[in-house]
């Protein structure tokens, strides 16, 4: 499964992307609201940064007001994906910048029917949001098992991308659900790493080394 971090912050995803856990990055408006900074200015300083795509999000509700803004997204740098919302408007966009070679990121699926006619429009990504259903008592995960499902069915080459991911246990699930990508928030993507064991392992090591005296370097 590859991993998308979920941020606007150039910091954050340098750090990542050194460690080599950054395969792209998702934006949205509110993201680049956070970071107070101009939005095509930081969505090109983004792509510069990591080799994989970046997901940027128009503003627009109309589908030809969506192409207009895609097309000039996608001109910032050739790693751009257009992120669409899943409506009809944004569904008609998506197969017009679809059909001139630009990747899209159909985002807010709530349901396979959604991810279906997303996969119809030919969407590169489609973004299921998992911790917003699970705010309504719905399983989220269940949707990305669906997803698997219905895409291995007719063999459509939208790749799911599971989104509003909050912890760990929503990675893991999503990695044995399918997903073909994860989109992550920077904290949660770091504390993967973590286990109890590991640093009780890790102190156990230490202690048994220094009682040696020796040193490597």
């Amino acid at each position: 499964m590859k991993f998308f971090v979920d941020t606007a912050d150039v910091s954050e995803i340098n750090e990542l992307n050194e460690a080599g856990l950054v395969d792209g990055v998702t934006t949205n408006p509110s993201l680049i609201a956070k970071s107070g900074r101009d939005f095509l200015e930081v969505t090109k300083e983004i792509c510069g940064l990591v080799d994989g795509p970046v997901s940027a999000e128009v503003t627009a509700l109309e589908a030809g007001d969506m192409v207009t803004e895609g097309r000039k997204l996608a001109k910032i740098a050739g790693n751009v994906v257009i992120k669409l919302p899943l409506t009809f408007e944004g569904l008609k966009a998506c197969r017009t910048l679809t059909g001139e070679g630009i990747k899209t990121n159909v985002t807010l699926c709530f349901s396979a029917n959604q991810g279906l006619l997303a996969a119809k429009a030919g969407a590169t990504y489609v973004s299921p949001f998992i911790g917003r259903l699970d705010d309504l008592g719905v399983d989220g995960m269940e949707l990305i098992e669906n997803l698997r499902i219905v895409y291995d069915n007719y063999g459509f080459q939208t790749e799911v991308l599971a989104a509003s991911i909050r912890s760990a246990d929503h990675v893991q699930q999503c990695a044995l659900a399918g997903a073909d990508v994860a989109t992550v928030p920077p904290g949660v993507l770091k504390g993967l790493v973590k286990h109890k064991l590991t640093d009780a392992g890790l102190e156990a090591f230490l202690s048994d080394w220094k009682k040696t005296g020796q040193s490597i370097l």
